[in-house]
């Protein structure tokens, strides 16, 4: 914990909420130390992670199958691209339009309907936890270069959930570090409001104590606010600054420093700009993931939960999937226009797909829907340097399993990497001292890279 010494009209909690963060669980001045032994790769790149858990249909959203018989294509036709034969679901308008801009990668597969085993194998590339025994086995992607990376810029954590990173309902479930520690984990901006769905449209908040703007605080907000600021007056005037461990600093830099409060600040996003992705949360923190890489985080987690659709797949997918389009379109253009197209890769996937064949219904509620499927995933990836206007691979004329260039979650890992300039065989100890490859198999995927 970091202790931050007694000064005039500072109170006591203001020290503590610097110090500890006891909300997010973090030492930020271990988290300081952690980042600076790791060597920086030469790539300032970036990964922006929108996470569907519960597994989105694959036929909803970038495989949609028009010829299919009725009750396998489902209740919405497609939206063409540019490119011949190529079309995505009519629910993503957006997203075919920009077609050129990204790639969708069809034929990903882990064979399993287990959510805990396929959001373990999709964010870690391995096989490990299943529903029997839930406690991850490996390093999720993200913590993995959270510490091989570290983050773009001194002052920013490497690793940010948004609102808070999480799987199947575990936080941070296999988003986190495993046996890397505590230092890698994601760092979360909103615990309280948490799992948010598709028309949620309560305020997104900022984190209390990176807060930077005076005039929307009032009460004890402002009070913590002036005490922050007078601390830090105080440290410098005294010296005490100086003789404070390095990392420390680093912290108390994190907490009070421009980059991280005005990087983590929503508020300080042009109106016109957020509203481009939309009104709701999953929108807000969208866009707020694009400021984040932007000042220096390497690696964003965006959650956008609720897509386990046993029924209702038409209301439920037909709520969300526009939200999607409409959040992550206006992501890659954004990212275009700032010039950071090749700097940011952009992935969308959720731990599985859902079966072909849509069912009846579940029990008390007969309205149709789809149930697991991890024969066939859908990802699409975007930017970071990676060729656009691809698919790679193929899936049968019913979206029921991959005829074509088969991948594994491995595979997808790997080009996120590629991406980063990282060696996926590089390794780290467990805890009991025996090494391990960030990934045991699979490669970037060619078509892309």
């Amino acid at each position: 914990m970091l202790s931050i010494p007694a000064s005039p009209g500072i109170s006591r909690r203001a020290a503590l909420q610097v110090g500890s963060l006891g909300a997010l669980g973090l030492s930020l001045p271990q988290l300081m130390r952690a980042q600076a032994v790791q060597p920086k790769a030469a790539k300032k790149k970036s990964i922006i992670l929108i996470w569907l858990d519960g597994g989105p249909s694959q036929l909803e959203t970038y495989d949609p199958k028009p010829d299919a018989p009725a009750e396998y294509r489902g209740p919405f036709g497609v939206a063409k691209t540019k490119t011949p034969g190529v079309c995505v679901s009519a629910l993503m308008p957006e997203t075919a339009k920009r077609f050129d801009k990204l790639a969708l990668i069809r034929s990903v597969h882990h064979d399993t309907g287990d959510h805990f085993a396929a959001g373990h194998w999709m964010t870690t590339g391995r096989f490990g936890s299943t529903s029997v025994n839930q406690a991850q086995k490996y390093p999720s992607v993200g913590s993995h270069i959270a510490k091989a990376h570290g983050p773009n810029n001194p002052g920013l954590p490497a690793y940010v959930g948004l609102p808070s990173a999480q799987t199947i309902y575990l936080f941070p479930g296999y988003m986190g570090a495993s046996y890397l520690g505590g230092a890698y984990n994601p760092f979360d901006v909103n615990r309280v409001d948490r799992y948010l769905g598709p028309s949620d449209l309560r305020p997104v908040r900022s984190p209390e104590w990176l807060k930077g703007t005076k005039n929307n605080l009032t009460g004890e907000r402002a009070r913590l606010l002036n005490q922050f600021d007078t601390m830090r007056r105080d440290l410098d005037k005294s010296g005490i600054a100086d003789s404070m461990d390095h990392f420390q600093q680093q912290a108390v830099d994190l907490i009070l420093g421009n980059k991280a409060r005005e990087a983590f600040d929503i508020d300080k996003e042009d109106p016109r700009s957020a509203d481009r992705y939309g009104t709701s949360a999953w929108a807000r923190y969208t866009c707020m993931a694009r400021r984040l890489v932007e000042a220096g985080v390497t690696f964003v987690t965006v959650d956008m939960p609720h897509w386990d659709d046993h029924s209702s797949i038409e209301k439920s997918h037909g709520l969300k999937v526009p939200v999607v389009d409409r959040a992550v379109s206006a992501l890659l253009d954004d990212l275009e226009e700032r010039g950071l197209r090749d700097d940011v890769l952009v992935v969308v996937m959720g731990e599985f797909g859902r079966t072909p064949r849509i069912n009846t219904g579940q029990p008390g509620i007969p309205v149709p829907g789809r149930d697991h499927w991890g024969n066939a995933i859908s990802v699409m990836m975007a930017g970071g340097g990676l060729k656009g206007g691809v698919v790679v691979g193929k899936t049968s004329a019913k979206a029921e399993y991959p005829v074509e260039r088969a991948l594994k979650p491995s595979h997808i890992l790997a080009t996120m990497y590629s991406v980063m300039g990282l060696d996926p065989k590089q390794t780290f100890k467990d805890h009991g001292g025996r090494p391990h490859p960030m990934l045991d198999d699979g490669e970037a995927i060619a078509e892309l890279v």
